[in-house]
């Protein structure tokens, strides 16, 4: 995706990778990126990177994004929560969190109120990732749609420290990172 698009009005936007939010200002030309179900990443004419939510798509004169994670029928199940984490991705990558490696551990726990706790526990790619509180919210959103869910916690944790080989093949072949066997790393090209 890259087209250009100048804002129709003043929006908030989330500065990626610092996590900082700002005001970016109506007539700011943005180059469209990426389009997610609950966000849009954007590129300014001096290359800095943003997250701008769907709740501003009408800035960007863009349709918000059908969203796949409203309130879900059925039955809570840990397959159904771990599908749900695969719809958060990282700002800077095209790669789920699933994917990247980032999610420790998923647990539903029943309450003796009713419903459901689930907890995650969640890495971030660097101790200092100024994205985490989005990431983290942008979590526990999407889980507290689930069925039977009364509460969702994300823990970010530090330890075991996250790196590149807790990502998926699947992951490290978008990334164009090759593959890892027997014998280490191994690079695979691919045509564009």
């Amino acid at each position: 995706m890259s087209e250009n698009i100048e804002l129709k009005h003043d929006c908030e936007a989330v500065a990626i990778p610092s996590g900082r939010r700002q005001t970016l200002t109506a007539g700011t030309v943005v180059c469209l990126v990426e389009r997610r179900e609950s966000s849009f990443t954007v590129l300014t004419a001096n290359r800095a990177m943003y997250r701008i939510e769907t709740s501003n798509a009408d800035a960007l004169e863009l349709d918000r994004p059908v969203s796949g994670v409203k309130q879900r029928e059925g039955r809570l199940s840990e397959q159904l929560a771990w599908e749900t984490l695969r719809t958060v991705y990282d700002p800077e990558l095209p790669v789920n969190v699933v994917e990247l490696g980032l999610i420790y551990s998923c647990t539903i726990v029943r309450s003796s109120q009713g419903g459901n706790t689930v907890t995650v526990q969640m890495a971030m790619t660097s101790p200092g990732c100024g994205m985490s509180d989005v990431l983290k919210s942008e979590v526990e959103a999407k889980l507290i749609r689930l069925p039977e869910v009364s509460k969702a916690v994300v823990e970010v944790v530090f330890e075991p420290a996250w790196n590149p080989s807790r990502m998926s093949e699947a992951a490290r072949l978008k990334l164009d990172m090759g593959i890892v066997s027997s014998q280490g790393l191994v690079r695979i090209s691919r045509d564009r």
